[in-house]
């Protein structure tokens, strides 16, 4: 199934692919993918074309986020997926948590700065 997950992200562009073994770590899944799209949209594709892999494997993942999609969450059983768009990948920054390295970011044309730090998002609203 990892393979499945990682070859179709892969196939339709997902960018800063992460793999993280889990196996020790929790018992809620073995694996952790965690990769970034361009755009929401990009990010929403990149989970529809995923779940449809899935399913042609029989499996049916339970999915979170696709109406926003700035953070998708793809449970597939025993590999959990985390698609983000860049900045909020870069905000949560779940590789830091689970201890695993970030590939470093090629710069993008076009690339939006990051969000604020939390103290200025809580001030704005």
């Amino acid at each position: 199934m990892l393979e499945t997950v990682e070859a179709s992200l892969a196939d339709h562009k997902a960018e800063e692919l992460v793999r993280i073994d889990l196996a020790g770590k929790t018992d809620f899944a073995d694996a952790m993918v965690i990769a970034s799209g361009q755009s929401a949209r990009h990010v929403s594709a990149l989970a529809d074309y995923l779940v449809e892999a899935l399913k042609d494997q029989g499996l049916r993942p339970a999915v979170e986020g696709v109406p926003q999609c700035d953070w998708v969450l793809i449970d597939a059983g025993d590999v959990v997926v985390h698609l983000f768009r860049p900045e909020v990948r870069a905000f949560y920054n779940l590789e830091k948590m689970w201890g695993a390295p970030r590939a470093a970011a090629a710069p993008m044309a076009g690339h939006m700065p990051p969000p604020p730090p939390p103290l200025m998002m809580a001030a704005a609203r």
